[in-house]
Parts: C-alpha cells; structure tokens; sequence
C-alpha cells in the first residue's frame, strides 16, 4: 500500500486525493501555529516556491497533539496561514499523529526511521518525511531540523521527476 492510497480531508473539509501527488516529491509535515517553530512555515512556502514547477509540494497536516499548539478551527488554521505566512501549499484536515487514534496516513510515515536509525512515534510538531515520486518514503527529519536545511534540499533535488 502506498501512502497515497490512505483517504485524507482537504482543510477545508473536502475529500482530498493523495494519487494527485503521486509523481512529485513530497515534503509531508505536521504543523501547528502556536509552536516555537511555526516560522518553519515561512522555510516550508520558500520550498514550495523554489519547487512547485518542478514536482515538488509540501503537504501540510495540523495537529493539537503537542502542547495543545494547533487550537483553531479548520478556518482559522486557513486564515493563520493564510495571512501570517502566505501558505500555497496544501493543507489538510487536523490529525492525530501519535496515539490510538492516530491517522492511517501517519502509521505508515513513522515505520520510516530517522538518520540515526530511530522510527516511531512524532517528536514534537513540524516532523518532516520526504516522500519520493511514487510514494517511497526516502528520509525522516526531526522537528528542529529547518526546512530549507542541505540535508532536506539535496534530497528534494536528487528526487525530483526528470
């Protein structure tokens, strides 16, 4: 099973189809507002923007499981992102990525272990996995790692579609 074949919400509450991503490198990260490392958001949109035309995107999942540091509504999550950091990028519906109720979505990334060799549960907010085109799951990076890091930025690079 690919992690996009796993039924997801669009944040405005709409079906979402992951297979639209399928030919793209994907930098999947679970996101809050009220975190210390929400600016991230402003490394993930300047991702985004480097490159979107070229098969990349960034896909965004809000979670209040850490600290209680993603409150808002899904329109308010909008809104903040939106206006505070002019999020182009896609976002989906809040999930739990930790936990019995933990999305579908998320029990598949977190088997995917980090650079020291350690899978499982999500950290902190902002946990980032790329995914390759096809749906491979190629790196896990810890919340403090910036999203514009070399780490992440050569990756991205080295996966995108011909």
């Amino acid at each position: 099973m690919s992690i996009y074949d796993h039924d997801v919400k669009r944040l405005d509450g709409g079906d979402a189809d992951l297979h639209e991503y399928d030919a793209k490198v994907a930098l999947v990260v679970n996101v809050a507002s009220k975190c210390g490392l929400t600016p991230q958001y402003e490394g993930l949109e300047r991702l985004q923007e480097r490159y979107g035309d070229q098969g990349f995107t960034v896909l965004g999942f809000p979670c209040n499981q850490f600290g209680g540091q993603e409150p808002g509504t899904s329109e308010e999550i909008a809104s903040f992102c939106s206006m505070t950091y002019g999020v182009s990028f896609p976002m989906f519906e809040k999930v739990d990525v930790n936990g019995e109720d933990r999305d579908p979505l998320y029990a598949d990334l977190v088997q995917k272990p980090d650079a020291e060799g350690t899978a499982g549960d999500i950290q902190w907010n902002f946990e980032k996995f790329l995914v390759a085109p096809g749906g491979e799951v190629v790196a896990r990076f810890r919340p403090t790692t910036e999203p514009e890091a070399e780490e992440i930025t050569a990756l991205i690079e080295a996966n995108l579609p011909a």
